[in-house]
């Protein structure tokens, strides 16, 4: 399996905490997210990734109930219905699985992951992926980063076979796995993908935890940017209302 610039030689620590760091671009007023442009495999995109913790079921399915049918049946093997999404959401064990998120500057979520892991009666060493992405914000490479994501989780996890159930026109999740080294097996409508993992190392846990950290932070500061705009909003709503009282006593 090739060597993964994300996870093996990924981004090194010192650099996701320094790229943590950078705080200026996310105190400027909300605004419609451009697409991130293309890079060179040699310049990937460090995507904030956070790992989404059971406080975040709303917005997991206000994020899930926004898919169109068809995005739906790709996400999910079948036209899932509101209460069917409902009921997955409810039932996501955040005890034995993880979840990751992409926040846009409003804090929606506008991709998020599953990584379900085998229960404990069954081997430990084997997990799922999935994943979706909202429509506007596609293009932009998301998937592959939360897959590359749940890959850094996985293999410090101790698991050595990351699975991936997918339906055979669902091209996008089909070129990530290809992409990330995994065997792709076609069953008429539908394709198992499988990928194995390398042990962990030293660096492959470093890295995870820089991951975090440089997500929280950038969470955290999202989070205050939009309590900051609020005030201001809230701020220019007094001001205007003092200056429509003084021009109505003046009258």
């Amino acid at each position: 399996m090739r060597e993964n610039p994300y996870i093996g030689g990924m981004f090194p620590a010192l650099d996701i905490l320094r790229a943590s760091m950078g705080i200026g671009s996310f105190m400027k007023a909300p605004m419609v997210e451009a697409p991130v442009r293309a890079t060179t495999p040699a310049q990937p995109v460090l995507v904030p990734i956070r790992s989404i913790g059971p406080g975040e079921r709303e917005r997991i399915v206000q994020h899930l109930l926004a898919l169109e049918g068809h995005d739906r049946y790709l996400r999910f093997g079948y036209a899932a219905s509101d209460e069917q999404i409902q009921r997955y959401v409810d039932g996501l064990d955040f005890e034995r699985d993880e979840i990751y998120g992409i926040h846009n500057r409003r804090l929606e979520l506008i991709a998020m992951a599953h990584l379900a892991f085998a229960p404990p009666e069954q081997a430990s060493e084997c997990a799922e992926f999935g994943v979706s992405v909202s429509k506007h914000a596609r293009g932009r490479g998301y998937g592959a980063r939360l897959f590359e994501r749940a890959e850094v989780t996985a293999r410090n996890e101790g698991v050595r076979m990351l699975f991936i159930h997918a339906l055979s026109e669902n091209a996008a999740m089909l070129k990530i796995t290809r992409k990330a080294g995994a065997t792709v097996v076609r069953s008429g409508s539908e394709s198992e993908a499988h990928l194995e993992l390398p042990a962990a190392t030293l660096d492959s846990r470093m890295s995870e935890i820089a991951l975090d950290h440089f997500a929280e932070v950038d969470f955290r500061l999202k989070q205050h940017a939009r309590r900051f705009w609020a005030f201001l909003a809230g701020m220019q709503e007094v001001r205007s209302g003092v200056r429509a009282a003084r021009d109505q006593s003046a009258a």
